[in-house]
């Protein structure tokens, strides 16, 4: 069949179109959630394994600062890898374990042997003495009561190394006991403030809000800043080592104090040391804390003038647990002459993890290059005191802290975890390798899914070309034969669609045929009449028939049986247009019921057939008495006439709750089976042969259907071959609700139409 349709506008591309839109659509908006969740995904993993590597970082350096020679390293490592679910491992330089969480206590990879299985780069390097403050920044660390944490100062040493400073458990109750009376005191002006002990062990008051500056008079107590005698003692060596220093370089000495700022023997004014914190009393010039008295606040050397030490780890290395150098091991501090690595514009250790002299723990500032610097005479001097000072801390806390170790996290099987290479990038992004491949197989999603389309929108549009055509044929007049299975699809709808054509092709054919046979069937029962008028009347014009009485009588019946088949087919035409009246009264189904059987009485005997009419009760409904006695009076007559002589006819009446129920049995030939459902089909009739000795004109009975139908009620037979036949009328008590306006019942006439 040619194509009746453009391309354009028939539904093959619109259907194209419409999955080529949606499979777009679908890969952009899943290509797009699939890189916002993998980017979220690498962000938080990243953000929980930073979190993860200071916490660990930050434990093992509070280990190193306060327990020398690594005790309790094993235990303190395992409980790390189970909390993060990593390997965690510390060596020596010399990559010998000191603790892994892998391996265990003399066998592979355990305490003392070579690290089996470890990255060639370590993640950091554990030094308490040169601590990287990237790590540290944000651990949070620190004492239970909220001393000072992880967080070294501009020297780099952790302030939880106390060493000698750490005071003995005598003078730690003392002094609790003195700070509680201060914080008592404070309480009594309605001032918050706490007790805090630092690292080690001595206290010092916090009040957050002291306007009144109760805390430097009114509730001081000089117990608390005075030095103890652990304390003293420590001091003094400390203050030995620092001029020792200072003479060195030929300056003049200092006196520390236990703040770790220093006055000159000449009068100067103190000065800070450039660190938060002293050497385990956990006091500070810049650290806004108020203990006993106001630490007034003094000056302190800028990263810029080199006070600090290089570690090797500079802030390009990012945050988190990267590759760290290995820092070479030495047992004191070095000389304040040598090669201290510091005053880099990025990080404390110069660029990017390059240590300055040797590659061990940062040396202090040799005083002699610090003189060149050109500042003046009291900076370069104060300059030349810092450094000479942390020289000396780091040598005095030397025996009391672990050596540096190399720390290893990985993933728990050794390697990388992916955060940590995915943190090496600046975000998510793909190769172009990757990139490629995801547009290949988009494109390939793309194509498959045009593909399947097309072949589904061929099998779509296959059986409405072959209902297109049928229909066609159909309206040529040609015979339309039915849309097979095949060409419907396997499409529900459509199959229901191919189904209703076949049935209303179907139900089309039969209505022709029967307008076929109707007419047929009316010419028939026309044709035998006229034929005899027009016989009889051509033999009396001819002479060979005189016109006498009884030749009148003859052609008057059969003008009158020329006249009811026109009643008949006019009440049959306005049923089906819904014009057949019916003028509703109340009647009495007894008087109907007898006056049918006293106007069949005379037929009836001349037939030999007994004809009775019963009634039970007196049933009373609402119908038009002349139509439901042509009704009744139809089959009392389609009874007597295929009823032999001896047999009976029978009219029965009964009153139902809801309806009257009107029946006529008689004893004749019956009906057969396959004869019974077209009973009350128009111009039927058992006798093909259509004699007027075997039956009328075969409307008798479709036309009690009509007018049964017409007053809202049901007509049924029942037969048995050789023993007859029962009808049964059922019309309702009260009238349809609903009459058109023609008086008669819509619904009446729409059921006569389509039994028509």
């Amino acid at each position: 069949m040619a194509r009746d349709i453009p391309f354009r506008k028939s539904l093959l591309p619109r259907l194209l179109a419409v999955s080529v839109l949606v499979s777009v659509l679908s890969i952009a908006a899943t290509a797009w959630l699939a890189a916002q969740t993998t980017s979220g995904a690498i962000r938080q993993e990243q953000g929980q394994v930073l979190a993860d590597d200071a916490r660990v970082y930050d434990e093992l350096l509070g280990l190193a600062a306060t327990a020398p020679g690594w005790r309790g390293a094993e235990k303190t490592v395992r409980e790390l890898a189970r909390q993060t679910g990593r390997r965690i491992a510390l060596t020596t330089q010399d990559r010998v374990v000191i603790a892994d969480s892998r391996g265990g206590r003399g066998g592979a990879g355990g305490k003392g042997a070579p690290g089996a299985g470890l990255p060639s780069k370590a993640s950091a390097v554990v030094d308490p003495l040169a601590v990287d403050g990237a790590l540290t920044a944000g651990a949070g660390s620190g004492d239970e009561e909220g001393g000072d944490g992880g967080t070294a100062g501009p020297d780099r040493i952790d302030p939880r190394a106390v060493g000698p400073f750490r005071l003995s458990g005598r003078e730690r109750g003392e002094l609790a006991k003195v700070a509680d009376g201060v914080v008592g005191c404070m309480h009594d002006f309605g001032v918050v403030a706490r007790s805090v002990q630092g690292p080690g062990g001595r206290p010092r008051v916090e009040a957050a809000n002291d306007p009144n500056r109760f805390l430097d008079f009114t509730c001081n107590d000089a117990r608390l800043i005075v030095p103890t005698r652990t304390e003293s003692k420590a001091l003094k060596r400390l203050n030995e080592l620092t001029n020792a220093c200072l003479r060195r370089g030929g300056e003049p000495p200092v006196a520390v104090e236990l703040d770790l700022t220093w006055r000159r023997n000449d009068g100067g004014p103190s000065r800070a040391a450039g660190v938060v914190g002293p050497a385990g009393s956990g006091m500070g010039a810049e650290s806004g804390l108020r203990i006993g008295g106001r630490a007034e606040p003094t000056p302190t050397v800028s990263p810029d003038s080199g006070s600090g030490s290089g570690s090797g780890s500079g802030s390009d290395s990012g945050p988190g647990l990267g590759s760290a150098p290995v820092p070479a091991q030495s047992s004191t501090p070095a000389e304040p002459g040598s090669s201290t690595g510091t005053g880099g514009s990025k990080g404390t250790g110069g660029s990017k993890g390059e240590t300055g002299g040797s590659a061990g723990r940062p040396a202090p500032v040799e005083p002699s290059r610090a003189a060149a610097d050109p500042m003046d005479g009291a900076r370069a001097a104060d300059t030349k005191a810092a450094a000479c000072l942390s020289s000396a801390r780091r040598e005095q806390l030397g025996p009391y802290v672990s050596a540096p170790a190399l720390l290893f996290v990985t993933a728990s099987d050794g390697s990388r975890t992916a955060a940590a290479r995915a943190g090496e990038s600046s975000g998510f992004s793909l190769s172009g390798a990757n990139t490629a491949r995801l547009a290949g197989l988009s494109a390939g999603i793309l194509a498959v899914t045009v593909a399947v389309t097309a072949f589904a929108a061929s099998r779509l549009t296959r059986p409405l070309r072959a209902l297109t055509a049928a229909t066609q044929r159909m309206k040529a007049g040609e015979a339309a034969e039915p849309v097979t299975a095949r060409s419907a699809g396997s499409a529900g709808e459509i199959r229901q669609l191919a189904d209703a054509f076949n049935d209303m092709a179907a139900h089309r054919k039969a209505l022709e045929n029967q307008r076929q046979a109707m007419v047929s069937d009316v010419a028939h029962e026309l044709r035998t009449p006229l034929s005899n008028i027009r016989g009889w009347l051509e033999a009396a014009e001819d002479g060979v028939v005189a016109t006498d009485p009884e030749l009148v009588s003859s052609l008057l019946e059969e003008a009158v049986l020329l006249q009811h088949i026109v009643n008949d087919l006019q009440d049959l035409a306005a049923a089906d247009a819904g014009t057949l009246r019916l003028h509703r009264e109340p009647v009495h189904a007894s008087d109907v019921v007898d006056q049918v059987a006293a106007a069949h009485q005379a037929r009836a005997e001349a037939a030999g057939v007994r004809l009775s009419a019963t009634t039970l009760g007196d049933p009373c409904f609402t119908a038009d008495p002349l139509r439901l006695r042509q009704a009744i009076g139809n089959l009392v007559s389609n009874a007597i006439r295929h009823t032999p002589a001896g047999g009976s006819v029978t009219i029965g009446c009964r009153g139902t709750l809801d309806a009257v129920v009107v029946e006529v049995a008689d004893t004749g030939t019956g009906i057969s089976p396959e004869d019974l459902p077209h009973v009350f089909d128009r111009f039927w009739r058992a006798d093909k042969s259509r004699t007027r000795s075997t039956g009328g004109s075969g409307l008798g009975l479709a036309i009690v259907r009509q007018l049964v139908e017409g007053h809202g009620g049901t007509v049924t037979a029942r037969s048995t071959l050789g023993e007859g036949a029962v009808f049964t009328v059922r019309v309702p008590s009260e009238a349809p609700a609903e009459t058109d306006g023609h008086g008669g019942v819509a619904a009446g006439a729409e059921s006569a139409s389509r039994a028509g």
